[in-house]
């Protein structure tokens, strides 16, 4: 196993904050494999490289020796986490949980090590609580001190409403550790509270407090706001080989080092190096090139990133339908059926509503392999392969 020095230099790359980095030391010191706790809420299981940012530090954990604990959230996914919400989630049904989990588990094993990786239910332990367990666990909390997280407080000074069951969702995440005993915990940084909570249980049920590791919101493709599909600077993983490598040499110089550090299994010694190269030949275009082969071949294979850069710069001609299409989701919420400029959008396939609304007027969209003339609305349900000019088509289904 690496040196206590050598495991901090790979664990605290990229990270936001380590509560506390001396307690850290002290359990590596130990020279006992640590307990890595992440929890995922399975609600929306069409990953991109924003979401695998934890995945990757979990996977570093992994090859420093450490056993890293997968927590699926099935009985959290159930109560709704109110993290960054202004208004009370809906919760999911328990069939919603588990078909998105096994999306989850599909999608994290392409960076992961399954052989390594503790897979878990909080609804092992959850559902054995009871009435009295749940009562216990509340007393172990103020209402004074739940209104001091930021979302609550901002809900609660602007009169919106706050329902009881959410106050449960950081005190069951807390107790996760507890069941787990974790010794370290990761999440971002909109986390942190959820993440202490499960520091103070610890304290209250004799156990000795867990490490909380923060990590950062990963900037899009736009290299200002966070990654996200209702944006359109995001990578999917399951973005075609050719189209991943495309949008990743997009990527802004500036935030280059940055996806390194966040997501690249490179060391640090040869990220210092590539930085050099870079310098010296005044652009990291060169290193751009190496990281998106090294995305490529993680979620699609050696013989993909081989093709990717032939492929990336290919065009589809309007109306042909080829093989192997990216597969997208667009989940409806409480609509029935959403119009082709937003679901455009929500689909990826343009960046914004401008670029909707510029690529159907110029009649560059197809629906089936069929030019669509008319705007109009699709229902919940239907599966249809939509092209929005020569370089963006995918089979999308509607949930």
């Amino acid at each position: 196993m690496a040196t206590v020095d050598e495991q901090l230099a790979l664990i605290s790359r990229g990270a936001d904050e380590i509560i506390q980095e001396d307690e850290l030391r002290e359990k590596l010191a130990s020279g006992r494999p640590l307990r890595i706790k992440v929890g995922f809420d399975p609600t929306a299981p069409d990953l991109h490289l924003g979401h695998t940012v934890l995945i990757n530090k979990m996977r570093q954990f992994q090859e420093l020796g450490h056993q890293v604990i997968f927590l699926i959230g099935d009985f959290t996914g159930m109560i709704g986490d109110p993290t960054g919400k202004s208004a009370t989630r809906p919760p999911l049904t328990r069939e919603d949980v588990l078909r998105n989990a096994e999306t989850y588990k599909e999608q994290v094993f392409k960076v992961l090590d399954p052989a390594k990786t503790r897979v878990v239910f909080n609804s092992e332990w959850m559902n054995e609580v009871g009435a009295a367990g749940m009562i216990k666990l509340a007393g172990q909390y103020t209402v004074a001190r739940m209104l001091e997280r930021d979302d609550f407080d901002k809900r609660y000074k602007g009169n919106q409403s706050i329902a009881i069951h959410e106050f449960l969702y950081p005190l069951v995440q807390g107790y996760d550790s507890v069941a787990l005993e974790a010794d370290v915990e990761l999440g971002g940084t909109d986390q942190k509270f959820n993440l202490l909570m499960g520091r103070t249980l610890q304290k209250a049920y004799g156990q000795a407090p867990q490490i909380c590791l923060t990590m950062p919101i990963l900037e899009g493709l736009d290299g200002v706001q966070k990654m996200s599909k209702s944006l359109g600077n995001y990578v999917g993983v399951s973005d075609a080989p050719g189209e991943m490598y495309r949008k990743l040499l997009s990527l802004p110089d500036s935030l280059t080092w940055r996806y390194y550090e966040l997501l690249s299994a490179c060391s640090n010694e040869r990220i210092e190096a590539l930085k050099g190269e870079a310098e010296t030949l005044g652009s990291p275009q060169e290193a751009k090139k190496a990281f998106a082969l090294e995305m490529v071949e993680r979620f699609h294979g050696a013989q993909a990133a081989a093709a990717a850069p032939r492929s990336a710069g290919n065009q589809i001609a309007l109306g042909e339908i080829p093989d192997n299409l990216p597969e997208v989701e667009v989940v409806l919420g409480e609509q029935d059926s959403i119009h082709i400029l937003p679901l455009l959008r929500e689909a990826g396939l343009v960046q914004n509503g401008k670029a909707a609304k510029d690529v159907f007027g110029r009649g560059a969209v197809y629906l089936d392999g069929a030019q669509l003339t008319e705007e109009r609305s699709f229902d919940r349900g239907q599966s249809l392969v939509l092209q929005a000019g020569k370089k963006k088509i995918a089979r999308v289904t509607l949930k």
